[in-house]
């Protein structure tokens, strides 16, 4: 049936044409490569990180702020933890703590099947301080390297920036999908139906667009609670104004198409002629409106976490993080503030240049034929 089809598509798959153009764009392209690397080391999260306890929270006060490259020997003293079986499915998800306890030391030797040790935080050659522990009581020690550094708590900072990939990403995404259920529904009605139904849906969009949107969203934070999943659903709800208003002009220029007006003489349901052949001619201006918006969620998330707003420690974000060392710029761990801001700033930069690349890439009007 001639309608079913999309108007104005050039000979070839829209979908490879649009992903030969992607690969052009030097810049879209690498973005595109950087958000999937990100996706990876989120997605794979504590079978990668150095520390592997939840939340990357181990935490040994002796060791820090020290600076990246650190090393230390570590004593693994065994716990009343019993060892059971872990799936990796589980370590990847939500981590796991080893059986063993690790004591930071200084300085240790065996001898008649005890080993003696100083620990990293006593003073050295006080031999007051040294601790002896039966040999089955302990494992071999082995040798740990901070490879970006300790924070003040001594948690490795490689480790909290990696899982704070995972809490951005998943913030977005969520938040992405919220806004576009909710803004593909409210356009896609007001532009279709237009009268009265488009100028209540519009009053709606006018009176959500003029509040401030970090104001709004710490006002539905506040409502909802402080906490990883509300952090969620108040970005979502705040971000379904500009999929609306896109959805909602698009439409009013379909509609009258002839390939619509097909449809509607053959007697299909408004329902199947909206959501089966209106709005597929509408998806790359909310794929790329989707780009935007990602990234706006991040710096979302990453503003609520540096007020206090959004995910609550232990959880690492790196909001938060910023917010916890940006005390250190002026000192000499400046490094601990920084990082995140450069993560947050790669991130975002990444989705505005993989949407600017989608946005000619799907655009069908430039399209090689």
């Amino acid at each position: 049936m001639f309608f079913k089809k999309r108007p104005h598509i050039p000979s070839g798959s829209l979908s490879s044409i649009a992903w030969k153009k992607l690969k052009k764009d030097h810049l879209g392209f690498g973005s595109l490569i950087f958000i999937l690397f990100t996706a990876l080391v989120a997605c794979l999260g504590y079978l990668i990180t150095p520390d592997s306890t939840p939340y990357a929270n181990d935490q040994y006060l002796e060791l820090g702020l020290k600076k990246p490259g650190f090393s230390v020997t570590m004593l693994p003293v065994k716990n009343n933890i019993r060892q059971t079986s872990h799936p990796f499915y589980k370590t990847m998800i939500s981590g796991f703590r080893e059986s063993v306890q690790n004591i930071p030391v200084r300085a240790w030797s065996i001898k008649n099947n005890h080993i003696a040790f100083i620990e990293f935080g006593a003073m050295p050659g006080d031999a007051s301080m040294v601790k002896i522990l039966p040999l089955n009581a302990v494992k071999m020690p082995v040798q740990k390297t901070f490879w970006v550094g300790t924070d003040r708590f001594g948690r490795d900072y490689l480790s909290q920036l990696m899982i704070g990939t995972r809490v951005s990403l998943s913030v977005g995404l969520i938040s992405v999908l919220i806004s576009l259920v909710i803004g593909i529904f409210i356009g896609a009605i007001g532009g279709y139906y237009r009268g009265w139904v488009d100028n209540l849906i519009m009053w709606l969009i006018n009176v959500v667009w003029s509040i401030p949107t970090l104001l709004l969203v710490i006002a539905i934070t506040f409502a909802l609670g402080k906490g990883f999943w509300q952090v969620f659903i108040a970005v979502g709800l705040t971000m379904w104004v500009e999929v609306a208003r896109v959805v909602r002009g698009q439409i009013l220029g379909i509609r009258e198409k002839e390939y619509v007006e097909a449809a509607r003489a053959l007697g299909f349901s408004d329902f199947r002629i909206i959501f089966h052949h209106i709005l597929p001619n509408v998806m790359a201006a909310v794929i790329v409106i989707s780009a935007a918006n990602f990234a706006s969620a991040i710096l979302m998330e990453a503003g609520l976490s540096f007020l206090g707003l959004g995910v609550q420690p232990p959880v690492p974000s790196w909001g938060s993080m910023i917010k916890e060392n940006y005390g250190y710029i002026v000192l000499d761990y400046a490094y601990l503030a920084i990082l995140p801001g450069i993560a947050i700033m790669l991130m975002v930069l990444a989705f505005m240049l993989m949407g600017n690349a989608l946005r000619d890439a799907l655009d069908v009007r430039m399209s090689e034929v």
